[in-house]
């Protein structure tokens, strides 16, 4: 009697074991998030991409041209500055892919003061830093609707403050800035979010070709910086990954000014 009974327990026991490992699923198995990145071939968007590959997302990136050396996900080829050819990039990502994150990376710059400011530049530098942000993010929203759940960041640049030379460009950025909190009104209770990080100097590729170590222009900007020093895409990174995190769902329309103090005692937009 007693053996049958033991082999009654062997058996439920194997049963139950067999039950809950059929519903133990291991973390690589969990799907990725998606993160669409614009602008991600170099500089502050392809040091976002690797971050956020690192983080176990799945990483898109969307510009004009791939990366040279290789690319951490997948890439989408498109000219932001052309409003056809963007939609024509979107509609190709919106068929593959369902994208939980989003950050409008993509940037034009061009240093001009009023006297000698070009509609032209005026014009290229809308279609890119606002007209392109707008359709990227209409773009994303049937996916995360349906989700209930979404993150979008936008860049911004401390120049929405005020600098000299920036005036068109700051004004593109002020912009974001205005995108920024009026979606993240309309957006809320959809459960997307919508922040900005707003980066002052950065030591990309571009920096570093108008700003060679150790010349005298670096360092009269370094000594304007009260931390000391030049930025670091990596740092920037980090500040997107925390808005597209889980623990960042109860913040939305907020401006995270990545610059080393730059804009403390500056007028907060």
């Amino acid at each position: 009697m007693l053996r049958t009974e033991n082999k009654v327990v062997s058996k439920l026991y194997k049963f139950a074991t067999a039950q809950f490992a059929t519903k133990v699923v291991r973390e690589e198995d969990l799907p990725k998030p998606i993160t669409l990145i614009t602008g991600a071939s170099r500089g502050i968007g392809l040091a976002l991409a690797k971050d956020m590959a690192a983080r176990g997302h799945h990483v898109i990136g969307l510009s004009r041209s791939a990366p040279k050396d290789g690319f951490p996900g997948d890439y989408v080829t498109g000219d932001l500055s052309d409003a056809a050819d963007t939609a024509r990039a979107l509609a190709e990502i919106a068929k593959s892919y369902q994208v939980d994150n989003l950050v409008n990376n993509a940037g034009l710059i061009t240093v001009e003061r009023l006297e000698q400011a070009t509609l032209p530049a005026f014009e290229q530098m809308i279609a890119v830093n606002m007209r392109a942000l707008m359709q990227c993010s209409q773009a994303v929203l049937p996916a995360m609707k349906a989700k209930r759940h979404g993150r979008i960041v936008n860049i911004g640049s401390r120049a929405a403050l005020g600098k000299d030379g920036r005036g068109t460009y700051g004004a593109t950025k002020a912009a974001v800035v205005g995108f920024t909190r009026s979606w993240a009104l309309e957006l809320a209770r959809d459960g997307i979010t919508v922040n900005c990080v707003a980066p002052g100097p950065i030591e990309t590729e571009l920096f570093r070709d108008a700003n060679p170590p150790g010349s005298p222009q670096a360092e009269a900007l370094i000594a304007t910086v009260p931390v000391g020093r030049i930025g670091q895409p990596s740092e920037v990174a980090a500040a997107c990954a925390y808005f597209m995190s889980d623990e960042a769902g109860f913040v939305t329309g907020q401006v995270l000014n990545v610059c080393g103090g730059l804009t403390v005692g500056q007028a907060v937009m």
